[in-house]
């Protein structure tokens, strides 16, 4: 395990850095919005930005990374995050930081990307499970570690957006100074929905609704907080609940599926949310946001990440071994056009709801979800068991992107990898630069 790890520390290094960034930026932004009396339709614009920032960069940061390399790329995208949560701080209105947020979404796309390729390359075969754990787990640790930075100073200053830039600054020294090499070329997302819909129906509509409901809580929940008048460690603690929830029930309910038709487990975790967000609302109207509402979210959070895992998890049963990163992928991106659509239903059902809508959205979303579920079940029958792949818990899928199931055992090393780049300009060849004034002197004779 050590032997593995020690290649690894540098690139775990700046992923803890700017996901605690990334935590920091994500809480305050909506909680320093609410205090300013930005509308629920503004935040909501807010959330969608960085969807389609996050989404778009899934796209597009491939062809830089050929263009300029690992490491220039992750430097120039980690600037650019510094650079975007300190605009945040010196200019505050709602139409600029739309537009910063979609740049904070791409740039976190492009930055994922690059470590897990990294990291694809620097582990071997047989350990690609235990590391790809590791680097799950770390992440969402130091996402929720960066939430609770909100308690440090008060939202209403700049200082919390200082914080967060010297925490993006941070992120680019340990790559920056690694001797690793740069590994190979990033995978390339091919979007084919018909594909993806007929490969499996259920697993595609699964991934759209677990975007709507991951993007509703995660922009909303804060905001949420913040209406009912939690404080700022308690907002904090909301969120980092929910996200315990999800790393302790993720599992459980993968190992389920893999024992029983994967669609019903699909069901009961949508029937989980309804059950729970209906709960909540009620606790919510009632103004009793105490240890059973907490208790409550726990299990909810159990729920708000775990359905993308199950979704991904049915898809590569009906798909060949070779196209698991190009299925996972492409659910990807439909989960990035759900959380695209999520911020948006949940502004304006809080503007009808008050703070519950948060909660009615999610609820929606798990009955669409458990519903199609459920249907498909008589219109198709299970995998078999030798089609069936095992389920491996994913995190947050606000933390996937291609290279994450590159990554996963589950792939066939290589097999997303171009066969060639003709495509793109080629390299220009090195230039040897003189060292030294005798050295020009000597080219200049010569």
């Amino acid at each position: 395990m050590t032997r593995q790890i020690v290649p690894i520390l540098a690139l775990l290094g700046s992923m803890i850095f700017l996901m605690l960034g990334g935590g920091l930026q994500a809480i305050v932004i909506p909680v320093r919005g609410e205090i300013e009396g930005f509308s629920a339709f503004e935040l909501g614009w807010i959330g969608t930005g960085w969807a389609i920032g996050f989404t778009v960069g899934c796209i597009i940061v491939p062809r830089l990374v050929r263009r300029a390399g690992h490491v220039r790329t992750f430097s120039t995208l980690v600037a650019l995050l510094s650079i975007s949560v300190l605009l945040n701080g010196l200019v505050v209105e709602a139409l600029f930081w739309i537009v910063l947020r979609a740049l904070a979404g791409f740039c976190f796309a492009g930055c994922y990307m690059v470590a897990e390729s990294w990291l694809n390359e620097r582990v071997s075969n047989d350990a690609r499970g235990q590391m790809f754990s590791i680097y799950a787990i770390t992440t969402m640790v130091a996402m929720a570690a960066g939430q609770y930075m909100l308690v440090i100073a008060s939202p209403t200053t700049q200082t919390l957006f200082m914080i967060g830039a010297i925490l993006y600054a941070l992120a680019v020294v340990p790559t920056a100074l690694s001797t690793a090499q740069s590994p190979a070329p990033l995978t390339d997302v091919k979007l084919d929905l018909p594909g993806l819909f007929r490969n499996s129906p259920a697993a595609a509509v699964g991934a759209i609704m677990s975007g709507v409901i991951s993007a509703a809580w995660t922009n909303f929940g804060p905001v949420f907080g913040q209406q009912v008048g939690f404080g700022s460690a308690a907002i904090a603690s909301l969120l980092a609940v929910a996200m315990g929830g999800s790393i302790v029930f993720q599992y459980p309910l993968g190992r389920l599926s893999d024992m029983i038709d994967r669609r019903y487990v699909m069901v009961l975790a949508g029937v989980i949310g309804v059950l729970f967000g209906s709960i909540m609302t009620v606790l919510t109207n009632a103004g009793s946001l105490d240890t059973l509402f907490f208790i409550c979210v726990f299990a909810y959070g159990g729920v708000i990440y775990s359905v993308y895992s199950l979704a991904v998890a049915h898809a590569n049963d009906y798909a060949d071994a070779d196209s698991f990163v190009k299925i996972s992928s492409g659910l990807l991106i439909l989960y990035g056009f759900g959380t695209m659509v999520g911020p948006l239903l949940t502004a304006q059902l809080m503007e009808i709801f008050g703070p519950s809508g948060v909660f009615t959205t999610t609820t929606l979303a798990h009955i669409i979800f458990a519903a199609y579920a459920l249907y498909r079940t008589f219109r198709r029958a299970r995998a078999s068991e030798v089609d069936r792949t095992d389920f491996r818990a994913t995190g947050s899928a606000r933390t996937q992107t291609p290279e994450s199931y590159a990554l996963d055992p589950r792939s066939t090393p290589d097999a997303y990898r171009l066969e060639d780049d003709d495509e793109l300009p080629p390299m220009p060849p090195p230039v040897d630069i003189p060292t030294s004034y005798a050295g020009q002197e000597e080219e200049k004779r010569s």
